[in-house]
């Protein structure tokens, strides 16, 4: 078997089986989450910063970071739809790699210059539509490619390539400065060298490492994965998708009508009581989800007869977030706290160390970026963890089941979150880093290999988009209530961003233990 070329199905009409792949093709397959990584590492650890660098405040950052979950619960789910319905030249998924790794490019080399906080935080919008682009077709990739026995450890590999990219993404301007005398410091209103030439080597990595992947890898035409899956067993009931589509127009116009009125009237104390400006993303958020079920209310309405999956795009994935399957449902509770807790720690440990560890909020003193380059580094060893837990991953499960590890996981995780508060030396930070990478490689890994199992091949995209709004609303959330909490419970110290976060992530360990696992499940 070649290492660049996935083996055709035989012609034989008995051959069903979809093949194993050798260990370099899955390789090349995953590769490119590496470069993807590496651009949404340089994101997650460099961003506060470039905010803080350009005028904001330490409340202000929650509401500015709205840019990148918001993006993925519009992207992910369109970009799924999409690709399930793709099939030209250049494959089902690869044409979304392409796109989006040329968009991040540029975004990665355009960001560090932005003249203006509000011209960053566009950035970071466009930026993070891009990373969305060519990373959700990744997860559909593995289960269109994969058969059930190897799903984890595809899983598994793209969490070993997340946690490389990482690695050394996080790591870079402290690398750069340190090692190659690059200034980590610039005038106010100025962002470091250091940062600016991060970005720079990122997005060369990205664009490298998704066209290695695009070149080297390819894909099943839609007729082999349906062939793949004509012999297997009828899921049970609770755990597939419900092809009845029971949901009917007056149902969709009555939700339609109950969260606009819930959504109008928490927006109204928002306003008229002077509440913290950041609940006004959750309220219209609220709201919005009305329009939508009134536009599928007046869909079903209008077409009487036709079959749903010829209703278009946005009909289909809304009505699809309707039926999905039990497992899934349960899985979103667990990403939902996972989630929390993780934006929780990407957007307060750079303030969260420089203020409670380094003593610093001046964004333009030593110490705090000395600060913020040893949170770099933090971040840098949570990834590198993170890739010697994918590795151990498969294993482990096999040994205690699936969910059992994830519940490990997920408790280590929200440990070492909790523990910044005990540990006062900065340098000995990175010893919950161990747990926070071993969360991590989970988190990337295990909820999709359970749910791929459960999925059609046909609609793998456009779940695992919908799979997204779980990442993405806890973060909207966090957004929009951290700041709150902050400042109404713990006087604005950031520290305690991440034992909330530690204490979410404890809770989603729990959660795990009430999911029902697939009975397609290995």
């Amino acid at each position: 078997m070649s290492t660049d070329t996935i083996s055709q199905t035989s012609t034989n009409t008995q051959q069903r089986q979809q093949p194993e792949l050798n260990f370099w093709q899955i390789f090349n397959m995953c590769f490119g989450f590496l470069g993807i990584q590496f651009g949404f590492a340089l994101q997650n650890a460099n961003v506060s910063r470039i905010f803080q660098t350009l005028g904001a405040e330490i409340d202000e950052i929650p509401i500015l970071w709205i840019a990148a979950p918001l993006t993925g619960l519009i992207v992910q789910p369109i970009i799924g739809y999409l690709s399930d319905n793709t099939w030209n030249g250049l494959g089902r998924r690869r044409p979304y790699f392409l796109i989006g790794a040329i968009c991040t490019t540029l975004a990665l080399f355009v960001m560090p210059h932005s003249p203006t906080l509000w011209i960053a935080a566009g950035m970071l919008w466009i930026m993070d539509a891009s990373i969305n682009i060519a990373m959700e077709p990744f997860r559909a990739f593995v289960g269109d490619n994969l058969p059930k026995s190897q799903r984890t450890q595809g899983y598994a590999m793209q969490s070993f390539f997340i946690g490389i990219g990482a690695v050394v993404a996080s790591a870079l301007p402290y690398i750069l400065t340190n090692y190659f005398d690059v200034a980590n410091t610039a005038p106010a209103g100025e962002i470091a060298d250091s940062v600016r030439y991060a970005f720079y080597f990122g997005g060369a990595v990205l664009f490298l490492a998704v066209g290695w992947t695009i070149v080297s890898s390819k894909e099943y035409a839609p007729e082999e994965i349906s062939a793949f899956h004509a012999h297997e067993q009828t899921a049970k009931q609770e755990d597939r998708i419900d092809e009845t589509r029971s949901r009917t127009a007056t149902q969709y116009k009555t939700a339609a009508l109950v969260w606009m009125t819930i959504g109008a009237i928490f927006t109204g104390l928002v306003y008229g009581l002077g509440w913290d400006k950041q609940l006004f993303i959750l309220s219209i958020g609220i709201f919005a989800f009305g329009p939508l079920q009134l536009y599928c209310a007046k869909v079903l309405a209008g077409v009487k007869g036709k079959k749903r999956d010829s209703l278009g795009m946005v009909f289909n994935v809304v009505d699809d977030l309707f039926h999905m399957p039990k497992a899934m449902h349960q899985l979103a509770i667990v990403q939902f706290f996972s989630w929390f807790a993780l934006f929780a720690m990407w957007i307060y440990t750079t303030s969260a160390v420089t203020s409670y560890h380094y003593g610093s909020s001046d964004v333009v003193s030593q110490a705090y970026n000395d600060g913020a380059d040893w949170v770099g580094m933090l971040f840098a060893s949570y990834n590198g963890f993170a890739a010697l837990a994918a590795v151990m991953i498969p294993f482990l499960a096999k040994a205690v089941g699936i969910k059992f590890t994830h519940t490990i996981n997920l408790t280590l995780g929200g440990l070492g979150l909790i523990s910044f508060y005990f540990i006062k030396d900065p340098q000995m930070l990175w010893i919950p880093m161990i747990g926070v990478g071993i969360a991590w490689a989970s988190i990337l890994s295990v909820p999709y290999a359970m749910l791929s199992g459960i999925l059609p091949p046909k609609k793998m995209g456009v779940f695992m988009g919908i799979f997204n709004f779980f990442i993405v609303i806890p973060q909207l959330l966090a957004a929009s209530v951290l700041g709150v909490i902050l400042n109404g419970l713990f006087d604005g110290e950031p520290i305690f961003a991440l034992i909330t976060g530690g204490v979410f992530m404890i809770i989603a360990g729990i959660a795990v233990l009430f999911v029902d696992q697939p009975s397609s499940q290995a």
